[in-house]
């Protein structure tokens, strides 16, 4: 024994650490096709329909007056408009098919880290972030952290929250410790001000 006292509890789940994907990751091959038959996907099934559909709403609503027309360059301005939104909408609505394909894949890091956050989200809510009466606080360390390296990705893994106080409404009648003080400015004949 190293001297440490263990208090976790017999069968309780030690949640795996998440993978780091950050800006430098390299994806496996695998998940290069995943990316790129989401990609294209995503544009033929989603963006291209979006696209085309919210082109011929924005031309019909041109068409019947709804909508008015550039004097110079006519409808030509509102239908690219249509058309980006469409596309960028279609994208956005491919994402969380796109997830489900990554969770999917096998022996990949980036399937593990979405599976690990989903699996945080639909936890209740704060049990990432309250400790169990069995913990134990050894010199400020957690009872499953053995090391510094451990201690930094326990950080980087629970969110730290600290509340902000506010009041609930701001109307007349809340007291909000707020002060309205006008400082009243005297001015003499010769320029010079000073506070009352």
């Amino acid at each position: 024994m190293n001297g440490r006292a263990d208090f976790r509890e017999p069968n309780a789940e030690v949640p795996r650490p998440i993978p780091h994907i950050g800006a430098d990751y390299i994806p496996t091959e695998e998940e290069r096709r995943v990316f790129a038959e989401c990609n294209d996907e995503s544009f033929w099934f989603r963006s291209v329909p979006l696209a085309a559909t919210s082109m011929l709403i924005t031309q019909g609503l041109i068409s019947k007056g709804i909508l008015s027309s550039h004097p110079k360059y006519g409808s030509i301005p509102k239908l690219i408009f249509a058309c980006i939104m469409g596309y960028f909408a279609g994208k956005l609505s491919y994402v969380k098919t796109c997830q489900e394909k990554f969770k999917n894949l096998e022996n990949s890091p980036l399937g593990e880290a979405l599976r690990s956050g989903q699996a945080r989200r639909s936890s209740p809510t704060g049990h990432y972030s309250q400790r169990s009466k069995y913990d134990s606080n050894v010199s400020g360390h957690s009872s499953f952290a053995t090391s510094p390296a451990a201690d930094n990705l326990e950080k980087e893994m629970l969110p730290h929250y600290e509340p902000i106080p506010f009041s609930a409404s701001l109307n007349e009648s809340t007291p909000t410790g707020i002060t309205d003080h006008i400082a009243q400015v005297k001015v003499n004949k010769y320029g010079d001000t000073w506070d009352e």
